[in-house]
């Protein structure tokens, strides 16, 4: 029987601009890349040139590190081009798509009769094997670790945010084969978490050989951290692995096809956007060929994923490989006339700021102005109210500021990852990137327990 968490701390932020639960149909997009910079602490190897002819499923780059892990291409085609940053750091590996999928091919079976280490060896072999990420650390799984659990949160409940009710239908065998995968590769449970408060698919309530937990509250109960400390406490020295629904899926297509079909479907949201949807695409994609003739004209932000905790891009930009959704809103480079001390009804606030506070449903459109400087960053009491961990943030994020180990694992620096931050960036009158000290802090961990 599946267990009920509530969590009561947190803040869910109504915009405009939610996907309208319906399949768009758009020509497929010529351009795909992938990111190094989307895998924390890679240091890539690259095994192709341009110019080179690759397939769905053929080695783009290797991690310098730990080479066994491979970064394959989402689509057959050719590898155009290799963009770099500053001290030539590699930033996309951009492929340019057939017309025609051909895929490599890898190994098929069913999981309950293959080893573990066939199962791992596949999932490497095929580029795969970064789809799972670990805790602590939020960095991409290490092959040769046995993790406790694994977990999968099958909602989100960021702004905007996709709904993985709507996206899993007519993949629920794949889903299946996926979490039958996994459940091999722990002596632990697959835990499912889906949201209390709405019935939920029937591919994540009824999937066999997992542990199905409900959760209810406010933003973040979506959040796989928020989860693992509920259900499963993460201890040091212990693992947990985690990853997407529809990475799930992809595993799943692995065993039971043999090839790397990297098959999405994406929500593009935001208020900017004129027509909010659903739409199946292949990840890793260019965004043209769904922002085209779709967004309202003037300076906008294009972020892959949320508005929380999602990167920004170009208009022509790449799909994160981690991201289900695309979100467009206004830029806030203008200045405001008298700022707070207007009426603001149609300004959204996590206080009563505002008089929209008497207005709780309405769905604001909001900019990327920052509504103010960086100031001292001083005790306020305002994160504590929407973290639902039980951490102290300000005490954690002081000690990552001053680089003391012993204080930062006391204070759970093993437990959270950046967008378990997110909403008290959102609220903190200092204007503290807190998800970027996050990282820092987790980056010196790495360091310090390599």
């Amino acid at each position: 029987m599946s267990r009920v968490f509530s969590v009561r701390k947190g803040l869910n932020i109504s915009l405009a601009g939610r996907a309208e639960k319906v399949f768009a149909k758009v020509e497929p997009s010529d351009l795909y890349a992938l990111k190094p910079p989307d895998f924390h602490g890679l240091v890539p190897r690259l095994q192709v040139k341009e110019g080179a002819d690759v397939k769905a499923g053929s080695v783009l780059f290797t991690d310098k590190n730990r080479p066994d892990i491979c970064f394959t291409s989402p689509v057959s085609g050719k590898v155009t081009s290799i963009n770099r940053g500053e001290r030539r750091i590699i930033l996309e590996v951009v492929v340019k798509a057939d017309k025609d999928n051909v895929y490599e091919t890898f190994r098929t079976g069913d999981p309950f009769t293959m080893s573990r280490e066939d199962i791992v060896d596949n999932l490497l072999k095929s580029g795969l094997w970064p789809v799972l990420r670990q805790r602590p650390y939020n960095i991409i799984a290490n092959p040769r670790d046995v993790p406790k659990s694994v977990f999968i949160s099958a909602f989100d409940s960021a702004p905007l945010a996709p709904d993985y009710d709507f996206i899993i239908m007519g993949m629920e065998e794949d889903f299946q084969a996926g979490i039958n995968v996994l459940s091999r590769l722990t002596p632990g449970k697959v835990h499912i978490n889906i949201n209390d408060e709405y019935p939920a698919s029937t591919a994540f309530s009824q999937a066999r050989y997992a542990q199905v937990n409900r959760f209810r509250g406010p933003h973040p109960s979506g959040n796989v951290g928020v989860q693992i400390q509920r259900v499963d406490p993460l201890n040091k020295g212990e693992i947990i692995w985690v990853l997407n629904v529809q990475d799930v899926v992809t595993i799943g297509r692995l065993f039971k096809t043999g090839k790397y079909d990297l098959s999405r479907v994406v929500a593009l949201t935001g208020s900017e956007v004129k027509n909010p949807r659903y739409y199946r695409t292949t990840g890793c994609s260019s965004i043209h060929h769904l922002v085209r003739d779709n967004v309202r004209e003037g300076q906008n932000r294009y972020i892959s994923g949320n508005v929380l905790t999602g990167t920004r891009i170009a208009s022509e930009g790449f799909l994160g490989y981690y991201d289900s959704q695309i979100t467009v809103i206004p830029e806030g480079n203008h200045f405001e006339f008298l700022g707070w001390a207007m009426p603001g009804f149609n300004k959204y606030s996590a206080s009563r700021t505002f008089w929209s506070w008497l207005l709780p449903r309405r769905e604001y459109v909001v900019d990327t102005n920052l509504h103010g400087g960086q100031r001292a960053f001083v005790l306020t009491g305002l994160y504590e109210k929407v973290f639902p961990m039980d951490i102290h943030p300000m005490q954690l994020l002081k000690a990552i500021m001053a680089e003391d180990i012993d204080q930062m694992e006391k204070l759970g620096i093993y437990e959270v990852a950046e967008e378990d931050f997110a909403l008290c960036e959102f609220v903190d009158p200092s204007k503290t990137e807190m998800q970027a000290l996050v990282r820092k802090g987790l980056d010196t961990m790495i360091r310090e327990m390599s």
